[in-house]
C-alpha cells in the first residue's frame, strides 16, 4: 500500500497550494513520510490480505484523504471571522447571533452597528485579528476545531490495528517465513511441472470431438515476487467448429540446480509444518486484532455522531475586551463549516462501512472452521492422494490464502505430497544416471553375466530399463523401489539382488519374471520383509535369503511356502533360526544345494534334512554345532559337507560318512577339533579335506590310506610333524601346510609325484630335502618365514617351477645357482 500511498499524498499537497505567501508553520501538518511508515508493508504480504482487509485499507486512505485535505485548509485559511455585536456593551445579548439567519449576516445586521467609542489608535486591523483568534481559541468548539486533526489520529489508528499482527514479534516471523516459501513454491520449476504432468493425465476433452489440453502452470495469478512461473508465456488457441485446442509451450527439463532447489522447498515446507501446526499464536493475534477494529469502530462513531452537530456556521462569541476594542459581545463565522460539515458526514460513512467489514470479518472468523484445512479439491485436481490436511496457523494462514487466489494453494500443496516429491527425485535420478553413465558400470559378474550395481541411491532410475542387455541387476541400500512397466524392456535380465532394497512389484510384471528370472537375492533386516512376489517365481533356479527371524519367531523359523518354485536347486538362507524351516522340505525332490548360516546362533533340529534325497552340497556355517549332525549322514547323495566355524572339538563320527559314498569334500575348518581319528582311512572316496585353523598337532598316519585325496590344507595349526604314511597319497595335488611347527619334512613326501603346489610358510623348517626336485610337476612352491639358510639346486629339476611360482625371500632365492635362477625364468 506504502509503494502507491506516498505519491497519492504528495501529490495531493502539490495539488492544492497554500493562497498566501506566508509559509506553512512548522509542525502543523504531519509530513508524508510519518504516514509512510504505517502504511508501508512488503508488497508479499498482500496473498494474506482477504478482500475485507483490502475494502478496509481502501476506506482507511479514503479517511486519511479527508484529514488531510481538512488540516490543508485548517492552516491555509482563516480559522474564523469575527464582527462585533450591534447591542451595547452594557446590554449586551448572550446570544448575540441568535437573530442571523443560517445563511448568513443580513445587510439590517451591518447597517445597524453603530460606531462606539473606544481606544482609537489606528490599529483596528490588529484588533480584529486578535478578536478573531482569541474567539477561536474561547468560542469555537473543539470537535469543530480539531476534527481534521482528530480524523487523521483515527485513521492512523485504524492502519496500526490493521497492520498490528504484520509487526508483532510472535507473528511476523511465521508470516515472513511463510510468505518466503510461498513465494518459492510459486516460482518452482519443480511445481510447473509436477502440475504440468498432472495436468496432462486428467484433463482430457469428452469424447464429442471436442479436445482441450491444458496447463495448470500456465494458468494466470501474480506471484508474490518477480520472476512469475508462466510469466510471458502465451497459448495459442485454434478454433474450429468442432474443435478447440489450447496448446502450452512445452515444459522444459530441470536442470541440477533447479533440481536441488525444489528438494530443499521440500525439506523446509516439511519443517515449517511441523513448526506451525503445534500453535495457534495467528488465529487468537487475527481475533484480537478484529475484535479491537470493532471496538475502536463503535466508540469513533458513537462519538462523532454526538459531536458532529458542534460544527456550526455561526459562532456567538462573548468575551471581556471592551477596554480595547469597545465591545464585549461578537458574532462570528466559522468559514469552514460547511465544509467540514460535509466531511464529517463523509468520514462517519465510510466509518460505518469500515465497521460492517469488521463485523463481517468476525462472523468469518467464528462461522468457518479456520483451524482445518483439507486440499480434498486439490487432490481430487491433481491426483496426488497423498496431500494431508493441515490444521492450526497452518490452516489459518491457507484460507486466508484462498481469500486472495485459491492457485497459491494448489501450488503450494505440491510440496506437501510425497508423490510429488517422489516424482522429483526420479526426474533427478534420471538426469544423473544417463544410460550411457550406467553403461559404463556394466561389468561381468562371478557367473560371467553382464552386471548393472547401484548402491545407496535415492530412488531407481528409470534410464535402467533402456539397458536391454542387461543380464544381472544388482540393487544394495536403495528405498522404497516399485519396479515400473519399463523393467519388461530387460528381455536378458536373469539375476536380480536385492540387497537392503525393499522392492514392489505390480502383479503384470510378476508374470514377466516368473519364468524368466534364475537368481535373486534378497537381504533385508528381518526375513518377514522379504517381498512375497519372490516365493511365486518358479522358474527361480537359486534363492538366497539373508535377514533376522524376529526373536519371537527365531525358534520357530518359519518361511513362506516353497511350492512354487519347482525348478529350485540351491537355496542359501543366513538367519538366525533355531531350525531348519519346514519349508525346505517342499523343494526336497530337486534341491541340490543347501546353505544355512546361522551368524553362531545354535541350530538344534536338523532331522528335516533326511528328507533331502538329491541333495548334492550342504553348508552349515556358523551353526553352533558341537558335533557332526547324524542327519547328516543320510544324505545319500551328498557330495560335498561344510562345516566352517563351528564348535566342533571331536570328529569321532567321521567313520559314519562311509555311508555318504559320494562325498568328495569334507570342510571341518575354523573349528576347534583337536585330533583327527584313525578311520579316517573309511573315507577312500575323499578327494579334498580342508582342516585349517584348528587346533590339530599331528596326523594319523592313517590319512595315507585315503588314496583319492587331491587336496589337503592343514593350515593355521599346530603340526610339528608330519606322518611318512603321507607318501601313500598318490593321488595328492594341493598340499597347504603354512603356519605350522614344521620342523622337518618326511622325506616320504616327494614321494607324491603329482604334487602341483606345496606350502610350507611360516614354519620352523631348517632345511629343505634335495629331494623336493623329484616333484617334476611342482608349479608353486611356499618357503617364506622359515628358518632357511640355503635351498637345494635341486629346485632346477623341477621344471614346472617358476620365479613367480617360488615364494621365497629375496636373498635366498639369490643364493641360488645362476644357472638354475635363469631355468626358473629370471631374466
Amino acid at each position: 500500500m506504502g509503494l502507491w500511498l506516498a505519491p497519492l499524498l504528495e501529490g495531493l499537497s502539490l495539488s492544492h497550494p497554500p493562497p498566501r505567501p506566508h509559509p506553512t508553520p512548522a509542525g502543523a501538518m504531519i509530513p508524508v513520510a510519518e504516514f509512510k511508515q504505517f502504511s508501508e508493508q512488503q508488497p508479499a504480504f498482500k496473498v494474506l490480505k482477504p478482500w475485507w482487509d483490502v475494502l478496509a485499507e481502501y476506506l482507511t486512505v479514503a479517511m486519511l484523504m479527508i484529514g488531510v485535505f481538512g488540516c490543508t485548509l485548517q492552516v491555509t485559511q482563516d480559522k474564523i471571522i469575527c464582527l462585533p455585536s450591534h447591542e451595547s456593551r452594557d446590554n449586551a445579548s448572550e446570544a448575540p447571533c441568535q437573530e442571523l439567519l443560517p445563511r448568513g449576516v443580513s445587510e439590517q445586521m451591518v447597517g445597524g452597528l453603530r460606531e462606539v467609542s473606544g481606544l482609537k489608535n489606528n490599529l483596528d486591523l490588529q484588533q480584529y485579528s486578535f478578536i478573531n483568534q482569541l474567539c477561536y481559541e474561547t468560542a469555537l468548539h473543539w470537535y469543530a476545531k480539531y476534527f481534521p486533526y482528530l480524523v487523521v489520529i483515527h485513521t492512523l489508528i485504524f492502519m496500526v490495528c490493521t497492520s498490528f499482527w504484520f509487526k508483532f514479534p510472535g507473528t511476523s516471523s511465521k508470516i515472513e517465513h511463510f510468505i518466503s516459501i510461498l513465494g518459492k513454491c510459486f516460482d518452482s520449476p519443480w511445481t510447473t511441472r509436477a502440475l504440468s504432468e498432472v495436468s496432462g493425465e486428467n484433463h482430457k476433452g469428452p469424447a464429442t470431438g471436442r479436445t482441450t489440453v491444458t496447463a495448470v502452470a500456465a494458468a494466470g495469478g501474480p506471484g508474490p515476487g518477480p520472476g512469475k512461473t508462466g510469466e510471458g508465456e502465451k497459448e495459442k488457441v485454434l478454433a474450429e467448429p468442432d474443435k478447440v485446442v489450447t496448446e502450452t509451450p512445452a515444459v522444459t527439463l530441470l536442470d541440477k540446480k533447479e533440481g536441488e532447489q525444489a528438494k530443499a522447498l521440500f525439506e523446509k515446507v516439511k519443517k515449517f509444518r511441523v513448526h506451525v501446526e503445534e500453535g495457534d499464536i495467528l488465529y487468537s493475534m487475527y481475533i484480537r486484532q478484529t475484535v479491537l477494529k470493532v471496538c475502536k469502530f463503535f466508540a469513533i462513531l458513537v462519538y462523532n455522531l454526538v459531536y458532529v452537530k458542534k460544527i456550526s456556521f455561526l459562532v456567538a462569541c462573548k468575551v471581556e475586551t471592551s477596554e480595547v476594542t469597545g465591545y464585549a459581545s461578537f458574532c462570528c463565522n466559522h468559514t469552514k463549516a460547511h465544509l467540514f460539515s460535509k466531511l464529517a458526514f463523509c468520514y462517519i460513512s465510510f466509518v460505518c462501512v469500515y465497521g460492517v467489514t469488521c463485523l463481517y470479518t468476525l462472523y468469518w472468523l467464528f462461522h468457518r472452521p479456520l483451524k482445518e484445512y483439507s486440499f480434498r479439491s486439490v487432490r481430487e485436481e491433481t491426483g496426488m492422494n497423498d496431500i494431508p490436511d493441515v490444521k492450526n496457523d497452518f490452516a489459518f494462514m491457507l484460507h486466508l490464502i484462498d481469500q486472495y487466489d485459491s492457485l497459491y494453494s494448489k501450488r503450494f500443496a505440491v510440496f506437501l505430497s510425497e508423490v510429488s516429491e517422489s516424482r522429483l527425485k526420479q526426474l533427478n535420478l534420471n538426469h544423473e544416471w544417463t544410460p550411457e553413465k550406467l553403461r559404463q558400470k556394466l561389468q561381468r559378474n562371478a557367473r560371467g553375466r553382464l552386471e548393472l550395481a547401484l548402491c545407496m541411491l535415492p530412488g531407481l532410475p528409470d534410464t535402467v530399463f533402456e539397458l536391454s542387455e542387461v543380464e544381472a541387476l544388482r540393487l544394495e541400500a536403495i528405498c522404497d523401489i516399485t519396479f515400473p512397466p519399463g523393467l519388461s524392456q530387460l528381455v536378458h535380465l536373469q539375476e536380480l539382488s536385492l540387497l537392503h532394497s525393499p522392492a514392489r512389484l505390480p502383479f503384470s510384471l510378476q508374470i514377466f519374471l516368473r519364468d524368466r528370472l534364475k537368481v535373486i537375492r534378497v537381504k533385508c533386516e528381518e526375513l518377514r520383509e522379504v517381498p512375497l512376489w519372490v516365493f511365486g517365481l518358479r522358474g527361480l533356479e537359486e534363492l538366497h535369503l539373508e535377514g533376522l527371524f524376529p526373536p519371537e519367531l527365531a525358534r520357530a523359523a518359519t518361511l513362506e511356502s516353497l511350492r512354487e518354485l519347482k525348478q529350485l536347486k540351491v537355496l542359501s538362507l543366513r538367519s538366525n533360526a533355531g531350525k531348519v524351516p519346514a519349508s525346505v522340505t517342499d523343494v526336497a525332490g530337486h534341491l541340490q544345494r543347501l546353505s544355512l548360516h546361522n551368524d553362531g546362533a545354535r541350530l538344534l533340529a536338523l532331522n528335516s534334512l533326511k528328507k533331502l534325497a538329491v541333495l548334492r552340497e550342504l553348508e552349515l556355517a556358523a551353526c553352533g554345532l558341537e558335533r557332526i549332525p547324524h542327519a547328516v549322514f543320510s544324505l545319500g547323495a551328498l557330495q560335498e559337507l561344510d562345516l566352517k566355524d563351528n564348535h566342533l572339538r571331536s570328529i569321532e563320527e567321521i567313520l559314519s560318512f562311509q555311508h555318504c559314498r559320494k562325498l568328495v569334500t569334507l570342510r571341518l575348518w575354523h573349528n576347534q577339533i583337536t585330533y583327527v581319528p584313525e578311520h579316517v582311512r573309511k573315507l577312500r572316496s575323499l578327494e579334498q579335506l580342508f582342516v585349517s585353523y584348528n587346533k590339530l598337532e599331528a596326523l594319523p598316519p592313517q590319512i595315507g590310506l585315503c588314496s583319492g585325496l587331491r587336496l589337503v590344507d592343514v593350515s593355521h595349526n599346530g603340526l610339528r610333524s608330519l606322518p611318512p604314511e603321507v607318501g601313500l597319497l598318490q593321488n595328492l595335488q594341493h598340499l597347504d601346510l603354512s603356519y605350522n611347527a614344521l620342523e622337518l619334512l618326511p622325506e616320504e613326501l616327494f614321494f607324491c609325484r603329482k604334487l602341483r603346489t606345496l606350502l610350507l610358510d611360516y614354519n620352523h623348517l631348517s632345511q629343505l630335502s634335495p629331494h623336493v626336485g623329484a616333484l617334476r610337476t611342482l608349479s608353486r612352491l611356499g618357503l617364506k618365514g622359515n628358518r632357511l639358510e640355503v635351498l637345494p639346486e635341486e629346485l632346477g629339476n623341477c621344471g614346472a617351477l617358476k620365479k613367480a611360482g617360488l615364494l621365497v625371500e629375496e636373498a635366498l632365492y639369490q643364493g641360488l645357482p645362476a644357472e638354475v635362477r635363469e631355468r626358473m625364468g629370471e631374466e
